[in-house]
């Protein structure tokens, strides 16, 4: 009858605190009785096995509760970052979510691993109670790694809504910015609801690489013991490193959403700067410091480096590596789209500008410079070189087509005038600009690598000399 009603529970998928009662209660009776003589063999045997299979229906209960409710509180995303101390100092910074998870993960494992103690002690007494044991082990084993398979693929759904509206036209992410509630604070501290779709997307990262690098490995670890004994060490590992790939495929599906959502204000900042600060660089003014325009890009950058710093600092440098790179290949972009229109001819002084200002860029962005990035720039560089010996070739044997200066052009450095300049006489030329006015400028608009990883004290003077 006591199985029955058991039976009964599990496939009305119910779980109440008098099951597990009515538990203990017979593990309380088969002690009671063992060794007793006046208890028949058949009694005890009757008791063991229905102790056993109640057990095994309660706990495979347990687990189809926690695949439940993981299902079930993953919809309930707040969107809020937890505390340094909620998170157990965790670099990351995870919203509720990660927190809830492990908390219904340990209730449950809590109590099947009571449960599977009990039945390990009572094994040895039965061959057929031994499998059972080893089966239930399994079956928790096995439900444990799902839950939290279960979770990623919550996570990435989670971070799925939250991009794809994106090739909507009026959609903020489209656009690389995003919109906030009038009259509302936001941002990423602790208590703040996050309402910036970028900043979600770095919750979501977030949750991701916590559940990655910390809580899979803490809860594996703290219940393996449950189901050990029917496992080999090879194994074990095997299961560790699976659900880390699993949260690594996802991480890195993540991090292309993040950056994917900021290309477009990648590229406009590098249209601003290259075409749209009116430079005419077929007759550009004297050279005498990195433009506005050129921290007004950096601004851009340091914008994603303070809310990557504030929403998922591990991933600070793979993060911002993947911008920078971008930036560079934009502005090689850039370069061929327009070198028949804007860019069709470039002089001295416009060709030792960007050459300044190109490592101007290097040396605040060096920590996140990929070697990727460092070869593109090579390519930019090179191309820019080429472009501009040509239009001096051009310009000195068509002395009729020259492009009227503009303004402030006439002031050129006299190293520019009635000369003609080969390829090495450009990089002299830029090289020289370089040791005259880099350092400077560097300390004019107050940026360097350093404060760059201090990004809150970051202070940008943008007018030029």
């Amino acid at each position: 009858m006591v199985h029955n009603a058991f039976c009964d529970l599990e496939e009305s998928n119910i779980l109440c605190p008098y099951m597990s009662d009515a538990i203990k209660d017979i593990s309380k009776a088969c002690q009671a009785i063992e060794g007793k003589e006046s208890a028949p063999p058949s009694a005890v045997t009757t008791l063991r096995t229905l102790y056993s299979e109640i057990t095994k229906i309660y706990v495979l209960r347990l687990c189809s509760w926690m695949r439940a409710t993981t299902d079930e509180i993953s919809t309930d995303e707040s969107w809020i970052p937890v505390s340094i101390l909620e998170r157990n100092k965790s670099p990351y910074t995870i919203s509720f979510l990660p927190l809830a998870f492990r908390t219904m993960i340990a209730s449950a494992m809590d109590q099947i691993n009571l449960m599977v103690q009990s039945l390990q002690s009572e094994a040895p007494k039965s061959d057929d109670m031994f499998v059972q044991l080893q089966e239930i082990q399994e079956s928790v084993r096995l439900a444990f790694l799902n839950c939290f398979l279960d979770f990623a693929g919550h996570l990435e759904r989670i971070g799925g809504e939250l991009t794809e509206d994106r090739s909507n036209k009026g959609s903020p992410l489209q656009h690389g910015y995003s919109l906030e509630p009038e009259g509302k604070t936001y941002g990423l501290n602790p208590g703040s609801v996050v309402v910036d779709p970028h900043q979600q997307l770095l919750i979501v990262l977030s949750n991701v690489g916590y559940c990655k690098d910390e809580l899979s490995s803490e809860l594996y670890n703290k219940y393996k013991h449950t189901w050990l004994q029917s496992r080999e060490k090879d194994e074990e590992d095997s299961d560790i490193q699976d659900l880390v790939m699993s949260f690594s495929a996802l991480e890195e599906k993540v991090l292309a959403q993040y950056t994917f959502a900021k290309a477009n204000l990648i590229r406009t900042a590098a249209v601003n700067y290259l075409l749209d600060a009116g430079v005419q660089w077929g007759g550009a003014p004297a050279v005498k410091g990195v433009r506005d325009a050129a921290v007004e890009l950096l601004h851009t950058l340091v914008a994603v480096h303070a809310e990557v710093f504030a929403g998922a600092k591990p991933l600070l440098d793979k993060i911002l590596g993947i911008p920078v790179e971008g930036l560079v290949d934009t502005f090689l972009s850039l370069f061929h789209e327009n070198e028949t229109k804007d860019l069709r001819s470039l002089d001295a002084n416009g060709f030792c500008q960007l050459m300044l200002e190109l490592e101007y860029f290097e040396t605040i962005l060096n920590p996140y410079f990929t070697p990727d990035a460092s070869e593109s720039l090579k390519s930019l560089q090179g191309v820019l070189l080429e472009k501009a010996s040509e239009s001096l070739t051009e310009s000195s044997e068509n002395p009729g087509h020259h492009l009227r200066p503009t303004r402030g052009s006439e002031d050129a450095d006299d190293r520019q005038q009635g000369m003609t300049v080969s390829p090495d006489d450009l990089i002299a030329l830029a090289q020289q600009y370089s040791s005259e006015l880099l350092q400077a400028e560097l300390e004019r608009t107050r940026i360097n690598t350093g404060m760059l990883c201090r990004v809150n004290s970051v202070r940008f003077s943008t007018r030029t000399s």
